[in-house]
């Protein structure tokens, strides 16, 4: 099994790989949020999990809006790809007028077989 590099010079095994912890936080109402929301309220993603601090609450609708860009966030891209610049996701919600940003926190390293339940084979398709 060979090893990878990763930009801060980690060694992986090949069976290894790096997600960011993830912050959403709200940082402007511009609008009325009829859930309550408030400036500061904040969810996090680590790995696959999301969690909520002290037992907080967080609008499903704000929430739908930031989960497709919640993977790739987590991953590092291109510097040039538009995800590593923009951070800023809005409410569905035209009235609400909530913005959330995204915030990558530190990089944790992942196995392969502890997220998923087919077997690491490097050469499986």
């Amino acid at each position: 099994m060979t090893n990878k590099t990763t930009e801060d010079k980690k060694i992986l095994r090949e069976d290894q790989f790096e997600l960011f912890d993830l912050e959403v936080v709200v940082e402007q109402i511009n609008g009325n949020c009829t859930c309550d929301m408030t400036v500061g309220d904040t969810f996090y993603l680590q790995g696959g999990k999301i969690s909520l601090p002290n037992n907080s609450n967080f609008c499903l609708y704000a929430l739908q809006s930031t989960v497709p860009l919640l993977p790739v966030k987590q991953r590092k891209n291109d510097p040039a790809d538009w995800i590593e610049t923009d951070s800023h996701v809005t409410c569905p919600d035209p009235e609400c007028g909530l913005i959330m940003k995204i915030k990558r926190n530190k990089a944790r390293v992942l196995n392969h077989d502890d997220v998923s339940p087919i077997q690491w084979n490097k050469d499986s398709d």
